[in-house]
């Protein structure tokens, strides 16, 4: 019974997440950041999660290195749910070293990830 419900926890949907910031909304950058780390947490919470979460630009922040939000991305990887970073956006920060979830992608993937998505939400 046990094996069965961790499979039922396991299971994601078609859909995929495009985030493009460390901040969720305009405005106060603080608060953004408090949004964001809220959004990721109730996404680990929701069933079912989403198969993919893609970030781009300053998106890639959250996956590398000093994120506060880390461990999140950990438990949806966990999960189940595939996490890929933008290769030319941590290049263009400087931070492709500093990579800690997930791996990194190209535009070719990230279109083709999106084109072929059931749904895809973007923050």
């Amino acid at each position: 019974m046990l094996k069965m419900k961790d499979e039922l926890q396991k299971v994601k949907s078609a859909d995929a997440v495009l985030i493009t910031s460390d901040c969720l909304g305009t405005g106060n950058e603080e608060l953004g950041k408090i949004l964001m780390k809220s959004f990721l947490n109730t996404l680990w919470d929701h069933k079912p999660k989403p198969g993919k979460i893609l970030f781009i630009n300053r998106g890639v922040m959250l996956t590398t290195e000093g994120s506060e939000v880390l461990e999140t991305l950990e438990l949806l990887e966990k999960e189940g749910v595939e996490i890929f970073s933008c290769g030319t956006c941590l290049a263009f920060y400087g931070i492709k070293d500093k990579l800690r979830i997930g791996k990194i992608t190209n535009m070719p993937y990230i279109v083709d990830s999106l084109l072929s998505a059931a749904r895809v939400v973007t923050i």
